[in-house]
């Protein structure tokens, strides 16, 4: 597995408690494996991107997507209501992020890696950090085809 902009590392040894639960991972990493410079010749299947709890700040995102689930609910029959999207709004109320973030502007913007763009919600504060999504990175609307 590959860490984010880092090195591709090796799980050595899996450490678990009484009941089974893993509660360690003790792994190394191959020096030849550093991101943009790699001349290991290894190829992973994923890159993990992390942030760590014990210095991160805990946060609220709101994950906006599209209102309706049609393009344009006004060309389709009945109430336009009955078109209305039941997941246009996720919120995951407990998030990770990085330190960084504690001093977040509502005027600025951030890209969270793999999950979007950002903005800071007007009902932020001090104790709680909201963001909004306001653009996602991979766009899946694909318009009904022409008849």
């Amino acid at each position: 597995m590959r860490l984010k902009s880092a090195y591709i590392i090796r799980c050595d040894e899996v450490i678990k408690d009484d009941k089974g639960k893993i509660t360690e991972l003790r792994c190394s990493y191959i020096p030849e494996s550093k991101s943009g410079n790699d001349t290991s010749g290894i190829h992973v299947k994923g890159t993990l991107h992390w942030v760590s709890v014990k210095h991160a700040v805990n946060c609220e995102l709101r994950l906006y997507d599209r209102l309706f689930k049609v393009e344009n609910p006004s060309n389709e029959e009945g109430d336009f209501k009955e078109y209305i999207n039941p997941g246009s709004l996720q919120v995951i109320t407990s998030a990770y992020a990085e330190p960084s973030l504690a001093k977040a502007k509502f005027d600025d913007r951030y890209q969270f890696l793999r999950k979007g763009y950002f903005c800071m919600d007007k009902d932020s504060n001090e104790e709680k950090l909201i963001f909004n999504r306001t653009v996602t990175l991979k766009d899946s609307w694909k318009p009904a085809l022409s008849k």
